[in-house]
């Protein structure tokens, strides 16, 4: 990888990967190429940037290992869950299992079924096995459940194939927001026998917002039923003068209008340099990097908050403010050019795997001195 890829490492300590994550320069040039052609020519180009949004099909296919045909382009992982939230046909008294540490995309969805009679498990993912009580609401038989493959604020990293085998067996669908995972992890659709899969670009992928994607395993694309209707989700879809329309056979039926090809022109280069570094490189870095974390900190006597069992495991590690107010300690931080973000009652880093390890120390240091350990 080019070092000068990320120049924010120059100037930030940016550990925020799990919110929002820079650019790299990749990015940047594909996306001022793209907008210098359309200011000098328009639509001249659109064939080749369909070719783009093609392309960036194919990377995410690859970092998924599914089919091009089971990806959709969709604007955010929320919209993807509310695919599968409002496509199936729920029946009163149909329970929906989800861990109670959830971000509120992989809650709130759940919880407005209620009104239809759907019951909503909650189900703690703590202790030294947190796959124990999924598993347990697994043998229950619920309709669904729907697990987040890394939890936003503590790090807590689940065995998706675990969970995914024990679904198989009792014939119940399975949902993974995958938004801390795909980008920083290895992720195998096939492996984990999930039914649905979706991550927003912004976050691991280094993307921007509005764009992400929506696996559907081939076997479940006509379960769920559609919402939406437009020009871009039919076969044929730009034969305007053909007589009727039947929906796209593939997840291209989840896509309803025009697509969004100044966020996929960005988002396919930068998917093409986390497949170039290759996926098992980024996850070795990465959690490489945050174990490094876990050990300064507690060098420092930091309390860390992710569990034992997940320090290392994904790009998450969160730690203790001692007597500060995690909201003032993250204020503090940010002053001084430490990006993260409060989280899980204290403070959550997250690092990439271009992240040199003399940032890692710079923001340890500067966290001792604001949390007074």
């Amino acid at each position: 990888m080019d070092s000068n890829e990320f120049p924010v490492n120059e100037t930030l300590c940016y550990l925020n990967h799990a919110a929002v994550a820079p650019w790299p320069r990749a990015a940047s040039e594909a996306v001022a190429q793209f907008a210098g052609e359309n200011m000098a020519s328009g639509a001249a180009g659109y064939p080749a940037w369909l070719e783009t949004e093609s392309a960036l099909r194919s990377n995410l296919a690859e970092l998924l290992n599914a089919d091009q045909s089971e990806i959709a382009l969709v604007k955010n992982t929320s919209e993807a869950l509310s695919f599968v939230a409002y496509g199936i046909d729920w029946q009163a008294g149909d329970v929906v299992v989800i861990p109670d540490e959830e971000f509120p995309s992989n809650s709130i969805v759940w919880e407005s079924l209620q009104s239809k009679g759907v019951v909503v498990k909650k189900v703690s993912v703590k202790g030294e096995h947190p796959e124990s009580e999924i598993l347990s609401a697994i043998a229950d038989k619920p309709r669904l459940i729907s697990v987040s493959a890394v939890q936003y604020a503590s790090g807590i990293r689940l065995d998706l194939g675990r969970i995914g085998e024990a679904c198989r067996k009792s014939g119940v669908l399975y949902c993974i927001d995958a938004i801390q995972a795909v980008g920083a992890l290895q992720f195998d659709v096939r492996e984990y026998q999930c039914d649905f899969a979706m991550a927003d670009g912004h976050k691991w992928l280094l993307g921007p917002e509005g764009l992400g994607f929506f696996y559907v395993k081939r076997e479940r694309m006509e379960l769920l039923s559609l919402n939406e209707y437009g020009w871009h989700m039919i076969e044929h879809p730009g034969d305007y003068y053909r007589k009727g329309w039947e929906v796209a056979k593939d997840a291209r039926r989840f896509e309803c209008g025009s697509p969004n090809l100044l966020a996929a022109t960005a988002l396919k280069a930068s998917t093409d340099l986390l497949l170039a570094t290759g996926m098992a490189n980024v996850e070795s870095l990465i959690c490489e990097r945050t174990a490094y974390l876990a050990d300064a900190l507690q060098k420092h006597d930091a309390s860390i908050i992710t569990p034992a069992n997940s320090i290392g495991r994904s790009g998450i590690i969160t730690f203790g403010t001692g007597e500060v107010d995690p909201v003032d300690a993250w204020r503090q931080l940010m002053a001084k050019e430490v990006v993260c973000m409060h989280r899980g009652g204290g403070i959550r880093f997250s690092p990439h795997f271009h992240t040199p390890l003399s940032v890692l120390d710079k923001a340890c240091d500067i966290a001792a001195e604001i949390c007074r350990w």
